[in-house]
């Protein structure tokens, strides 16, 4: 089979033949339709975030149809529809038994640790398997996989509540999803904070009321568009310090700062003016629950969550195409999200 592969640090990734994956009794082999390109994966190949063993074929957002089941898989039927949650986890430990998978162990990130979905083929254990309905589409059930499931698992962990305000930090795939589920939660203001106004002019499209962060501070600015106020709940999408720092001074009393965004560097917070005098919390979000995916999915099912035309790209599983998205990621991209549609 054709795969797309990541076989040096630093290199553009590569075409290469392959064995089509066999699937153990407790595996699904998965016949792939669509599979994201996400940030992360310009990160593998720039080595940023450090792969242990190549060659690895990338790709974490999956979805496409069950081509043959191992026999101790009872809830996906070949020929079915399916969507990937993106962590190989045990099922067994701790961890894995109060829901919390994304600490287990022994869970390998598919597409990192593991081979993805840019290839034509690719076996995923049973549990991290998901039936996919027949309202949503491949390419945006990929996408869903990652940047929407993050972003409802940030608006979890920050105990978002119908009538509160929020501000979304970086508007790219996750902020795109992140402000639709913060809608479909019954927000009252969301403020889209970005510097690309490609991706402002979408986001006040949506209903949201846009931050231009070239324009001066973010986090003055949505004081004075609150009033003083502040947002209940802040999203921290990018994974710089600055942003990081903004979205914990936007916040009201009783504020939650959700950070989300991946980052080496640290951030400096005033305790007191920020956080005590307004009993204010930092939270940390590390990717999202396998539990979580059948709410996202109904949520999609019932369109609270939409990909309209000219959100999604579509490339065919091409390595030029493929590096050539990444390198746009990389420069900062006006592109929601780009799939790879086989």
């Amino acid at each position: 089979m054709k795969a797309v592969q990541l076989t040096a640090v630093g290199r553009p990734l590569q075409s290469r033949e392959v064995p089509v994956p066999q699937p153990g009794p407790d595996d699904v082999l998965i016949k792939v339709k669509a599979a994201g390109i996400c940030h992360s994966d310009a990160h593998y190949r720039a080595g940023v975030s450090a792969i242990s063993s190549l060659p690895v074929t990338p790709g974490h957002e999956i979805a496409g149809v069950a081509d043959a089941v191992g026999r101790n898989v009872k809830h996906i039927s070949p020929g079915g529809r399916v969507c990937v949650h993106y962590l190989a986890f045990c099922g067994g430990c701790g961890f894995c038994a109060s829901g919390h998978e994304q600490f287990c162990a022994t869970a390998q990130m598919i597409g990192k640790h593991r081979d993805g979905g840019y290839a034509e083929f690719v076996v995923v254990p049973g549990r991290s398997v998901f039936a996919l309905p027949e309202e949503i589409p491949f390419d945006a059930a990929a996408v869903m996989m990652c940047s929407s499931a993050t972003s409802l698992h940030a608006l979890n962990k920050a105990r978002f509540d119908e009538c509160e305000t929020v501000a979304i930090f970086g508007f790219g795939g996750l902020g795109f999803s992140a402000l639709q589920l913060a809608q479909a939660h019954g927000a009252d203001t969301i403020f889209a904070v970005d510097i690309n106004p490609a991706k402002l002019k979408t986001a006040a499209e949506l209903g949201a009321v846009p931050v231009d962060a070239r324009q001066g501070d973010a986090a003055k600015q949505i004081l004075e568009l609150t009033h003083g106020r502040g947002v209940d709940v802040a999203l921290e999408l990018i994974g710089l310090p600055q942003t990081m720092d903004a979205a914990v001074r936007s916040l009201a009393v009783f504020g939650r700062a959700a950070l989300v965004g991946l980052t080496r560097k640290s951030f400096e917070v005033a305790p007191y003016q920020n956080v005590i005098n307004k009993e204010a919390e930092i939270i940390g979000v590390s990717d999202h629950l396998a539990a979580e995916i059948p709410e996202l999915l109904k949520m999609a099912r019932d369109g609270w969550l939409r990909f309209p035309p000219g959100t999604l790209r579509t490339i065919p599983l091409d390595a030029a195409a493929i590096n050539k998205t990444l390198d746009a990621l990389e420069a900062g991209s006006d592109q929601i999200r780009t799939v790879i549609a086989m």
